[in-house]
């Protein structure tokens, strides 16, 4: 048979006339094994960008991952219960052009939900006149075209998604500023009376802290141990993320929510990585030190009973003078389901003071929630407590650009004392959301937010509820593949939690290339 025309052959044995086996098998029995090679990880600082992390980053294709469990059926989900919000609404308006303007909205999530459930193509996000719309479609452009839903880095999908559908309201006349998880967030806090008359009833009374900034040394370790509880406080309040708590019943929303002493005593062990007696000792050196204008800032996550706690603290660190200045970073739009807008700062305290959310609440009990209430609002009028909510904080970028993308923001935090970052988003985005070793030391896994002249002290309060884990010490790696044998599904259960400090680099001249 001749070999012309048969594509097994080659050209040059077609020319002579004669055929050739199309395909060589070598034995290999006598060579070395195939070693394992790994890829050098960290990323060297020049190859890191959005679509590649230090470290390899979670994509929605992983299905071993979190990332794909959010993409595939999470979101979805979220969605889906925001259309049902929407839709609610929208059959108890009565004037045409508000009716007519709503469903279009609905019109557009339900677009977006094709595009989710379709794994649709990353498209540039309308120009609705954000102050991001320049930052998102720059970051699209030169990191993620092409790319979908489920091959883009889960961190950046995932807020792109939020962003979407902030697009879907912020494009209309009437419903600009409407919040399809505003209900949600109110029910979560009202449902969560136990653990707030728990908090109300020891901290309504002023003047119960030392405002001395010398305490003597009685004062010093009462400090310290409330301290120390409302740190935790601070932090499992976290517990409460209704990205993550869709189906939870008011039982177990409460188990969640227990402040009680036994209970931190108990759950501290599970703080993986913990730095609360370094975070004391930064703090006390703070006041020691600064006599007259002491700046702390809580980049916030959760509304609801989590923003309560993190007011509780934020009065503590006042009426104790570790702080005299408290800022709060917040979102400029709902973003993530349950983080903290304006208008949720607005509605927390104007309810605590005024409402009527506790009806089998005894008089005491209310009068001890106005009465913090009146206090807080007293902070604001004072300028001791300051709400911000940057563009930034609702981009698609991590943390690690902060630095290069938004400068003034960056350089406003260098002016901090101490910057908390609260909550499994902040920490996703502190730490580029990608695979690093769990022994790798947090100051090295948030990059610039460490490294960078002027950087502030940082901290991060985060119970852990995603795939990335770090600041484990020096045996984390073992730590971490201990409880991937014992507790399967350990990194999403809220379970555990980390408390990890980053000395940064404050006081060095603050430098933009």
């Amino acid at each position: 048979m001749s070999g012309y025309g048969n594509p097994n052959v080659s050209a040059q044995a077609q020319r002579n006339g004669t055929s050739s086996p199309a395909k060589v098998t070598l034995h290999l029995g006598h060579l070395p094994e195939k070693g394992e090679i790994k890829a050098p990880y960290p990323r060297s600082p020049g190859r890191i960008d959005p679509n590649n992390p230090p470290w390899p980053a979670y994509r929605g294709y992983h299905e071993y991952s979190f990332a794909h469990a959010t993409m595939h059926s999470r979101l979805p989900t979220i969605l889906g219960k925001a259309i049902e919000d929407a839709t609610r609404t929208l059959n108890e308006e009565s004037l045409e052009e508000r009716v007519v303007d709503l469903a279009q909205c609905i019109d557009r999530m339900e677009e977006l939900m094709a595009d989710l459930s379709g794994n649709a193509k990353l498209r540039p996000i309308v120009d609705d006149g954000e102050a991001d719309v320049i930052t998102w479609n720059k970051e699209i452009t030169k990191f993620f075209r092409g790319k979908d839903f489920m091959s883009a880095p889960w961190l950046f999908a995932e807020a792109y998604k939020y962003r979407r559908l902030r697009e879907c309201f912020s494009v209309s006349k009437f419903w600009n500023t409407y919040d399809v998880f505003y209900r949600q967030k109110n029910d979560t806090f009202s449902r969560s009376s136990e653990a707030v008359f728990e908090l109300a009833m020891r901290f309504a009374e002023p003047g119960l802290i030392s405002k001395t900034t010398h305490p003597n040394q009685k004062e010093l370790d009462a400090q310290r141990l409330i301290f120390l509880e409302l740190t935790q406080v601070c932090l499992w309040g976290n517990s409460t993320d209704l990205s993550l708590l869709i189906n939870m019943t008011e039982d177990q929303i409460r188990s969640l929510q227990s402040t009680g002493g036994e209970h931190l005593a108990a759950t501290e062990q599970n703080i993986l990585g913990n730095d609360m007696e370094r975070i004391w000792e930064t703090v006390k050196s703070i006041r020691e030190t600064k006599a007259d204008h002491r700046r702390i800032d809580f980049v916030l996550d959760n509304a609801g009973f989590e923003l309560y706690c993190d007011f509780i603290y934020a009065d503590f660190l006042i009426q104790s003078g570790l702080a005299t200045e408290i800022r709060f970073h917040g979102k400029r739009y709902p973003w993530f389901v349950s983080d903290v807008t304006k208008k949720d700062w607005d509605w927390l305290i104007n309810n605590m003071c005024y409402g009527h959310l506790f009806p089998e609440a005894s008089p005491a009990e209310m009068q001890a929630l106005r009465l913090l209430a009146q206090r807080w609002k007293q902070y604001e009028r004072d300028g001791k407590w300051i709400y911000e909510q940057h563009p930034f904080w609702c981009t698609g970028y991590t943390y690690w650009d902060l630095h290069s993308e938004a400068p003034d923001l960056f350089f406003h935090l260098s002016h901090s004392d101490l910057v908390l970052f609260k909550g499994d988003l902040n920490h996703r985005k502190l730490t580029y959301d990608c695979a690093a070793p769990a022994s790798t030391p947090f100051e090295e896994a948030i990059g610039p937010m460490a490294s960078a002249s002027g950087a502030p002290k940082i901290v991060s309060l985060r119970t852990v509820k995603s795939d990335v884990v770090v600041g484990l010490g020096p045996d984390g790696n073992e730590i971490a593949k201990r409880l991937d044998e014992q507790e399967p599904g350990w990194k999403i259960s809220g379970k555990y939690a980390v408390v990890l400090l980053s000395e940064g680099r404050p006081g060095e001249p603050v430098t933009f290339e």
